[in-house]
Parts: structure tokens; sequence; C-alpha cells
């Protein structure tokens, strides 16, 4: 791929920014400088280059969450941390408060296996359903053995917003029953709403609260277009992680909720035998977005499966760069990436087995490392303190940063926003940021202003429907009320002989989470040292500002999660 330096040269009042070339050892290296009236410190593309190249190495054999890997990459940003002066804000299991590391106490959840049956007791008797084929399930992460035979309730896609006038449980029986839900969501909710609304989490606790015993997700055509069942199935004995809380109770998990199931498609029609709509009907209304409204089934269904447990522990790693303002520096601007990544997996006809997870997220994580060792290095600090999170378990559902969020080392009121960087796609010379989350909050003009100043634009989400606001770890800080944003790379190149856009597609289709996300990809360590300049930037117009970011008046998120 032909990809040409991307370069940085404009003055404003007390910021310049210019390109230099420095020699070492004879070699030219590429830096971006940054001037201010107070000191002049460098963006340096080979230190982001030597951080990736150590985490994505496959000594450290993809760093999955609680593996040997990962631990050595932790002990890597700890190091780093240490190098730089910062002062360690995490907490040890005796309560240090002088260490780096935050503890995370998982439970790690296995299926065992030929376990897992469901049965449908029909009219003309039982159906039993084939794992795998016709139905996948996950292990109990609560008791080692479930049994549970109830009858089934079709509650529509299960959601409820009062906001948005839903509530697919009115007027509805479902205590002691199993109900049974479409995948998905109404389309007609906003795409980053409607992922909060739509998603497992929020569909289990109303199931629970309405006193349903068992739940059973109906994959659908519509999503077969998206994500065959097949391809989910091919995961289905992978280990679920949850993490503990202090009483050893798995977090987010509804006890209520003995078991569950997801049923593939064609294989849930016998459940819908004689009931008072046909599920291909019903498969028709969800494609069309037409109204779907729940009702009893005539059926009875036997859900069953065994687990075993394993607890396992992993850090997230924290760090802080205190404040020079004697008010606000009370106040923190949070940096976060994830350093998780798969680990071990194979496939046939690859001899490689290790998934490196140079972009997802190694790139994330040295651009932070990188971002905090110019914070680290200016003489006068931002006015707020800047908080550094690494998390872990991103992976397995954003359980590191969820961990934190609801476990935060310092109080989460004197957290003001969080920047969270997640495979930033430095493979080209990028034009433009995203940040996922600006609409919601004052952050996004926040953001635009400090892109500004370096002559990088913000542009609008250019994939809306994927709800990418809610699927990396900025979501966790969301959810305890915190204004965040997920900052990524543009489409827009300075290239113009380069599209963005196509270069994201390719790399989601054949590299994100495979053994080939890995170094030899033609990363462009000049764009790497752009992003993180951004990022400093960003972090540097919220640290100084002397308003703190505000969730936009009566914003969905906003009000739904206020501290």
């Amino acid at each position: 791929m032909n990809i040409h330096p991307s370069k940085i040269v404009q003055k404003i009042s007390i910021v310049a920014f210019s390109a230099m070339t420095l020699f070492a050892c004879n070699k030219p290296e590429p830096v971006v400088q940054v001037i201010t009236e107070e000191v002049s410190h460098q963006v340096q593309a080979d230190n982001i280059k030597a951080h990736i190249a150590f985490l994505a190495d496959d000594t450290l054999q993809g760093r999955d969450t609680g593996s040997n890997g990962y631990q050595i990459a932790a002990n890597y940003v700890k190091s780093y941390f240490k190098q730089l002066g910062l002062t360690p804000k995490g907490a040890d299991a005796a309560g240090d408060d002088k260490s780096f590391e935050q503890q995370v106490r998982f439970r790690k959840t296995y299926l065992v296996d030929g376990s897992a049956s469901a049965t449908i007791h029909g009219l003309k008797g039982d159906v039993i359903l084939d794992y795998a084929t016709d139905f996948i399930t996950s292990g109990s992460s609560i008791d080692n053995e479930v049994a549970i035979t109830a009858a089934t309730v079709f509650v529509g896609y299960g959601v409820i917003s009062e906001e948005f006038g839903y509530n697919d449980y009115e007027n509805i029986d479902v205590e002691g029953k199993i109900v049974v839900a479409l995948t998905g969501r109404p389309d007609d909710l906003p795409s980053e709403e409607g992922a909060h609304i739509g998603s497992n989490a929020e569909k289990s606790r109303h199931a629970a609260e309405h006193g349903a015993i068992g739940f059973i997700t109906l994959h659908t055509p519509k999503r077969e277009k998206v994500r065959s069942f097949a391809k989910s199935a091919e995961n289905a004995n992978a280990p679920r992680l949850h993490w503990l809380t202090k009483d050893d109770i798995p977090f987010g998990q509804q006890a209520g909720l003995i078991a569950g199931a997801y049923i593939q498609h064609d294989a849930a029609k016998a459940l819908f035998e004689g009931a008072i709509r046909t599920l291909d009907d019903i498969y028709a209304a969800d494609i069309n977005n037409s109204a779907i409204k729940g009702f009893a089934l005539p059926y009875k269904v036997t859900l069953k499966n065994r687990s075993r447990h394993e607890q396992i522990t992993s850090p997230n790693i924290i760090a802080s760069i205190e404040g020079s303002d004697r008010e606000l520096k009370n106040e923190y601007v949070v940096f976060s990436a994830h350093l998780d990544h798969i680990g071990i997996s194979s496939k046939d006809g690859d001899d490689d087995t290790i998934n490196n997870g140079a972009l997802d997220n190694a790139s994330g994580v040295a651009i932070l490392l990188e971002t905090a060792r110019l914070l680290a290095q200016m003489p006068t600090k931002p006015k707020r303190s800047v908080l550094f999170v690494v998390v872990t378990g991103e992976e397995k559902g954003l359980l590191g940063s969820s961990y934190f969020a609801n476990n935060p080392t310092l109080p989460a009121t004197q957290l003001v926003a969080n920047v969270n960087l997640d495979m930033p796609l430095v493979l080209y010379p990028f034009a433009d940021v995203i940040a996922f989350g600006s609409t919601h909050s004052t952050l996004g003009e926040i953001v635009a202003t400090a892109a500004k100043k370096i002559d990088i634009e913000l542009s609008e989400d250019p994939m809306p429907e994927q709800a990418l606001f809610t699927r990396s770890d900025h979501y966790s800080f969301v959810k305890a009320g915190i204004p965040s944003v997920f900052l990524m790379t543009g489409f827009k190149s300075t290239d113009e002989n380069i599209d963005g856009g196509a270069v994201f597609g390719d790399f989601l289709k054949n590299h994100y989470h495979q053994h080939s996300d890995e170094i030899t990809l033609p990363i462009n360590y000049d764009a790497a040292a752009n992003f993180a300049l951004v990022n400093m930037m960003i972090g540097l117009e919220i640290a100084n500002k002397n308003e703190r970011p505000q969730w936009h008046k009566g914003d969905f998120f906003g009000v739904t999660f206020a501290q």
C-alpha cells in the first residue's frame, strides 16, 4: 500500500505545530514537534512503533485476559508509567492505593460437553433440538447444573422504553415462565439508543423483573443476513467470563433467569405451531418493521445444562498526572484503552495460532502511552489531572472497564470525561477523526475545536447502523454517568489515492480478530503519531476548560445514567 507521511504545519496563538526530521545513528527519525510558550516536546512515531512491536509480539501469545501474556503486557505498561513518573491510582487486593494494578477477579464458566439439551413439548409429542445445529447456549455462571420445564410466552423483542413508547411486557404474564423474544430491536429506535434498549443485558433485566425463569432468543432471517447462526455456533463452546463482586456474585447476571437458549430461525417454528400468529408472519413483520405484539405460546420447554467454573484474575493498570490548578486538579480527564486481545486459536490450513492484535488494540495502548509521555513531560501540567486507565477483558464484554466504572479508584464524580482509544486504524494518513458519542454531550464541540487546531476535521459517524457508541470501553463510563467518546481515525485521507473507508472495510474483512492482525500490516507510524497528537490536544482542551463537559439537555444517555 502506497502511504505517504502526513504533515501537520499550522501556527496558532500559543501553540504551533511543525513537521521535523531528527537524525540518530545516521538514520532519519520522523517526529511531530509541539512547541508551546513553555516547552518543546515531540510526538515520536518510533516510540509508538516500539510499543506496538512489543505488545503484539508472539511472546505475549495474544494477551488473552488472565493469561501470562496479558500479565507481561500489563507489566510493560506499569514499567512505562513508572519511567514517566506517573502516580499509581490502582488498588491491590489489600487496598494498597500505591499500586498501579486494580486486580479484577473473574469467574470463567465452561459448558460441559454434551450436557446442553432443549426440548419442546409439542402437541404431537416432544421435539428435541440438536445442540449447535438447532440451538446454542452458555453454561450458568451461578449454578453447576440447571434444569427447568415451564410454559413459554412470546414477548416480541422483549424491550421496554418509556421514552420511545415500547413495553413488550404490557398485559402479558410471564411469572414462572420462559420468555421467547426475537433477537434485535425495532428498527424505528434510534441506532445508539436502540442498541442499549435492545441489548441482552436490558432484555434479561426486564424478563427477570417480570418474574420469568428462562429466556429463549430467536435467531431471525434478518439477523441471518448479518451474521449466520452457523457462524455464532462456531464459538458456542467458548468459556464465558463475568467479573465477581466482593460477595462472589457474577456481576450483571440475573439469578432468577435459570436457563436460556438461542434457537435457529427454522428450528424455532416448532414453538409456534398452532399459535395465534405464525412465526413466518412474525419474521416478515420484523423485516418490514411492523408492529409485533406478544402472546402466550401453546407449549412448554425443558432446558438443561451443566457447567464448571474457574476463577482467574487480571489487572487494570491505572495511573495519573496531577493537574496544575489548585481546585481543578481534583477533577480528572480519563484516557482509556484495552490491553487484552483474544489469545490463541487454530484455523484449518493456517499454521499460525496467535492472534497478535497489533491494531486491536496494541495501537490504541501505544498511542495512550505516547500521550502520557507528552503530558508527563510538560513543565506546566494541564489544569485538571489526567487519569490513564488501561483495561482488561474488553474482548470478553467490556469487563475490565465495567469493573472500574463500578469500583472506581477515585470518586466517579471527579471523573469529568472519558476519551477511549480502541483499534485506531493507522494504516493511512487520515484527514479526519470520528468521535463516537460526540452528539450526546459538549465533548463533540470540544473534540472539533481541538482537532481543528491541527487541521484535522471531526466527521460524523459513517456507520450509525453499527451503534459503535455502545461497543467499546467508553460505554462503561457512559453507564457511570460520565460524558465519553470513542475516538477513531476517520475515512478521509490526505492522500487522494487512498479511500480510508475501503481500507477499514478490508481490515474488518481480512484481519479483524484474525492471525493476520500483526505488525506485518502496513502500519503508518507517522499517522499513529498524528493520532497521538490529536488525542493529546483533545485531552488538553478538556483539561484546561473552566467548565467540565456536560450531557446535552434531555439526552437519552445523560438522563438514563445521570450521576
